[in-house]
């Protein structure tokens, strides 16, 4: 026999040894070696001493159904930039996300027709205000006439007639100009107020058409939370209640107060639009994603407070009080109302539980 093979086997009976003596350990940890404890509650040591402050009773209790609805941030003031008129867009001097002051200019349309229609219209008065001269000259002259007598009466009254009827030519033509120099003013969009824009819906080249956006402008101050509501749950909001916001962008829950409902169903969604108005917050931008959280309807729960549950691993467990000796319970808990919690299965409403120690209050 080779001088390695006493090693190889001595290394073997090392390596049986140890792992016989692991079994054996994961066999007790398991209770092989001690006799088993029935499923369900599991009886503790009495703890000695237990106050009355340390222990809390199960209760039953209507809770709200806190409900939670996405909505989007929107500002209560928005405008869709539109020309009046048609014609080609030649210039957009604004992206999405730029800010503008009031009277900035927004975009420009080609204007060339309307100069060409202000150029007649100009001409046309001038022709106007000239006759208008000769009929003047002429009312005074014959009125210099007939006041020596030397003019009939009837040439007199056609001549005032000639001079009134010219001068109503001129404030047409007038009127006319002043028309064509309005839409001429209409061919450069102007931002109406301080805000944003939104929304670049044209480009240069475009043919922009009367009530169709070029962009959307609105303003960062006064924005509202909008929210789809379905209609069995919208009946239970009033304008100027107060609701509960989230919005994920910022890691924000506030109070705001709702600022308008739709009285409209949606008959495809069977939905209403809830408008709430939110408070100034750093960094809220529109656009942003939020939940209106809200209460729709109730249900009893067996409430606990939340400090008697214990986490071992994934299960959850309390310790309950029976005749004078500790149980731990195996239970599943639910949603959280402040510092007590649900819980859906494992106690009954009148049951003792222990607070547990490092926990109480």
């Amino acid at each position: 026999m080779s001088q390695t093979e006493p090693k190889n086997i001595n290394k073997i009976v090392t390596i049986s040894v140890a792992v016989l003596a692991l079994i054996l350990l994961m066999l007790y940890m398991q209770g092989s070696f001690v006799s088993k404890v029935p499923p369900g509650s599991s009886p503790l040591a009495s703890a000695s001493n237990t106050q009355k402050s340390d222990t809390a009773v199960v209760e039953k209790k209507q809770v709200d159904d806190i409900l939670a609805w996405p909505g989007t941030v929107r500002s209560r003031t928005v405008a869709n930039i539109a020309p009046k008129m048609t014609a080609r867009i030649i210039e957009i001097k604004v992206n999405a996300g730029d800010k503008v002051k009031k009277g900035d200019v927004i975009a420009r349309l080609d204007e060339r027709d309307v100069k060409a229609q202000e150029n007649a219209a100009l001409a046309a008065l001038a022709g106007a205000n000239a006759q208008a001269s000769r009929a003047k000259a002429d009312e005074q002259r014959t009125r210099s006439l007939y006041s020596k007598e030397a003019a009939t009466r009837e040439n007199f009254d056609a001549v005032v007639a000639r001079a009134k009827e010219v001068q109503a030519g001129v404030n047409q033509a007038a009127s006319s100009v002043a028309e064509i120099r309005s839409h001429l003013a209409d061919t450069v969009l102007l931002a109406p107020f301080d805000g944003i824009v939104v929304k670049r819906l044209k480009e240069p080249g475009d043919m922009g058409l009367p009530g169709v956006p070029v962009v959307t402008l609105q303003t960062p101050q006064g924005l509202r939370l909008e929210a789809d509501v379905p209609s069995t749950c919208a009946g239970r909001y009033s304008v100027g209640m107060d609701v509960k916001v989230r919005i994920d962008s910022l890691g924000l829950t506030t109070s705001a107060q709702i600022d308008e409902v739709s009285p409209e169903v949606d008959p495809q969604t069977r939905t209403q639009l809830i408008k709430i108005a939110l408070p100034a917050m750093t960094g809220l931008q529109p656009g942003y994603f939020g939940w209106l959280e809200q209460a729709c309807g109730q249900h009893e729960a067996l409430l606990i407070p939340a400090s008697a549950v214990q986490h071992i691993g994934q299960l959850e467990v309390v310790k309950v009080l029976s005749e004078g000796r500790q149980l731990m319970r195996h239970i599943r808990t639910g949603k959280t109302f402040g510092d007590r919690i649900e819980v859906i299965s494992g106690l009954h409403a009148g049951e003792t539980v222990l607070i547990h120690p490092q926990q109480a209050q």
